[in-house]
């Protein structure tokens, strides 16, 4: 109810409708904030699940595993003519040297396939650690020590976890060990040892039933539909069409059936739990390391393993529970880049202390590379140093320059206004289209280099430029008139006004500005992969002229690489740009706060 006082119109607050319409009112605020803060909680759940997923793909990177190997370093091999020439050391073949004392930790390995096998486990630069510490110090010569050498990326990741998860159960029964005719091993159980292995064996055939069922369902679901159209092919008198329609549906039966008998010869040995099992690269690996070998298991039943020893044992003997042990790969052989010989090497190695974990330097200290466990970031980061390193000299006092002179100098009038609107424009344009300028301008008119950090800074301080430009006329606009009143006053110019009171006190908010749009530029991959720098770099840039690339398109050319170990080296990456982006913008913020002025 309201009443008329004094010719104005007076709430009463005490009635029931005004109570309503307050808690109404304070029920919307409340509303309000709690969707403020359900918004707050989505936005550092989504963070924090970014942040979990790259740090669990990336830290894995920054650690990397090695083989501890006694390398003997025959003067005969590596310096016959004894001068300790630098380059004749350097031509010595180390990769052969560190490739015969790996074969020499398992002398059953006898056959070219073998050796290629074994000498796989090793990287292509497996002997580079060997090489230069005998370069730096050639009276190594004739000793044997002890050097890194660096795995493969499939050995590296096996152990990581990333290729198969291994198993190893003691055996609670007893077993005899036997050995068969062609290098063949059984190994007997009677209490049924190998029971529960058989049992899992049987279940991934019932898993794989379960999925050729639905492969065949889905094909003929395509059948009624193909046939429709067939139909309507012939009534047409389209005979192209329908006989391709006709060849379709003569695949889909053909593939259909086919699967459908595989279907049911995988039915029926998974019905039959107690039936013996042969074991192919589809399923998972079941081996016995039984009296210092290793048997892998191409037959199977409950009581009974048979088939060839990946590490032989030293002899058939009677197995006493405890003593032997049952192992899985649970990963099928033929889904993974490693196979069983190879594990059972790695895990022997393993076994007498010779893998070694230590962080990746490599990582920090190579460029770019074919092979994952070579590869590094310093010639991206060496890159994108030079490329930052071009646009801030070009941006910084161009910017502040012409921040200074469209604030405090140009006349007010349609001309300046028009370029005002045009900077305010620029800061707001997609990057690719300065990619698109950066070609048409520096490469195809002037003729720069391509995929280089001089043309890259160039085209990164086109963009970096109108960001730079609004950040240092609103620092300059922050300053109030009184200082440059002050100074005039006094009888300072206009221009020692500006240069020696207003600009020292707008510098921290213009340097804020700088730091946030270099920033800004250092995580940008369009324009630069317009002008070319997506190119293979491998040798590490030494000037703004060489072939280059900056960090973001290095991590956009891992991305797309087909080896798992990539994937890694990607998310390590990007852990190593965000931490340089957090660090420029905590300068950033530090550098505000501490020349921050309160007017």
């Amino acid at each position: 109810m309201t009443d008329l006082i004094d010719g104005r119109r007076a709430s009463d607050y005490s009635s029931t409708a005004a109570k309503r319409r307050l808690v109404k009112r304070y029920r919307a605020e409340a509303r309000f904030r709690a969707y403020g803060v359900l918004g707050l909680i989505l936005t550092a759940a989504f963070l924090a699940v970014l942040f979990i997923d790259i740090l669990g793909k990336g830290l894995p990177a920054f650690w990397q595993h090695s083989l501890m190997l006694r390398t003997p370093l025959v003067p005969a091999e590596i310096d016959p003519l004894g001068a300790h020439d630098p380059k004749q050391i350097a031509s010595a073949d180390f990769g052969k040297i560190v490739k015969d004392v790996l074969a020499s930790q398992f002398p059953y390995v006898k056959s070219r396939a073998e050796r290629k096998l074994l000498n796989s486990l090793l990287s292509s630069g497996a002997a580079d650690a060997l090489r230069d510490r005998v370069i730096a110090n050639p009276a190594l010569i004739g000793t044997t020590v002890a050097t890194p050498a660096l795995l493969s990326a499939d050995a590296d990741l096996f152990f990581k976890g990333r290729l198969t998860k291994v198993e190893a159960e003691p055996a609670k029964s007893a077993a005899t060990l036997n050995i068969q005719p062609q290098e063949r091993y059984e190994i007997l159980s009677p209490d049924g040892a190998f029971a529960a292995s058989l049992a899992e064996i049987k279940r991934h055939l019932g898993a794989r039933v379960a999925l050729l069922r639905a492969e065949v369902q889905g094909l003929l679901a395509q059948r009624p539909e193909i046939a429709s159209r067939l139909a309507q092919a012939r009534d047409g008198g389209n005979s192209a069409e329908a006989l391709r329609l006709e060849n379709s549906l003569q695949s889909i039966d053909l593939k259909s059936a086919e699967l459908q008998t595989r279907m049911q010869n995988l039915e029926i040995r998974a019905s039959s739990s107690s039936a013996s099992e042969k074991l192919d690269a589809t399923l998972p690996s079941i081996l016995a390391a039984a009296n210092g070998g290793l048997i892998k298991a191409e037959e199977i039943s409950a009581d009974r393993l048979i088939g060839p020893a990946l590490v032989p044992p030293r002899s058939a003997a009677s197995l006493a529970p405890g003593d032997w042990s049952i192992v899985t790969y649970q990963t099928p052989q033929s889904f993974r880049r490693i196979a069983d010989q190879q594990i059972a090497w790695l895990e022997h190695l393993k076994g007498q202390g010779l893998i070694d974990r230590h962080f990746n330097t490599r990582f920090f200290t190579s460029g770019d590379s074919r092979e994952p466990e070579l590869a590094g970031i310093r010639g991206a980061l060496v890159g994108s140093l030079l490329t930052l390193l071009v646009t801030i000299v070009l941006c910084l006092p161009v910017g502040v320059a012409a921040a200074i002179y469209l604030e405090e100098f140009a006349p007010k009038n349609r001309l300046t206004e028009i370029i005002e609107v045009n900077i305010n424009n620029l800061a707001a344009v997609p990057s690719i289209v300065f990619g698109l300028l950066g070609l048409a301008l520096f490469l195809n008119t002037f003729g720069l280099p391509r995929s280089a950090a001089l043309v890259g800074g160039l085209v990164l301080a086109l963009l970096v430029l109108p960001t730079i430009i609004i950040a240092g006329r609103a620092s300059l606009r922050a300053v109030p008139p009184s200082i440059k009143d002050a100074a005039l006053a006094v009888g300072a110019s206009h221009q020692q006004a500006v240069f020696h009171h207003v600009l020292p006190l707008a510098m921290p908010g213009i340097m804020t500005g700088t730091i946030i749009g270099m920033a800004h530029a250092l995580g940008e991959t369009a324009p630069l992969l317009m002008i070319g720098m997506v190119a293979f770099i491998v040798d590490v840039p030494s000037g703004i002229t060489d072939s280059a690339t900056v960090l973001p398109v290095q991590i956009y050319l891992w991305s797309d690489l087909p080896e798992i170990a990539f994937e890694a080296k990607t998310a390590a990456a990007i852990i190593v740009l965000l931490a340089v982006l957090f660090v420029m913008n905590g300068t950033a913020i530090v550098l505000r706060r501490r020349f921050e002025r309160r007017w």
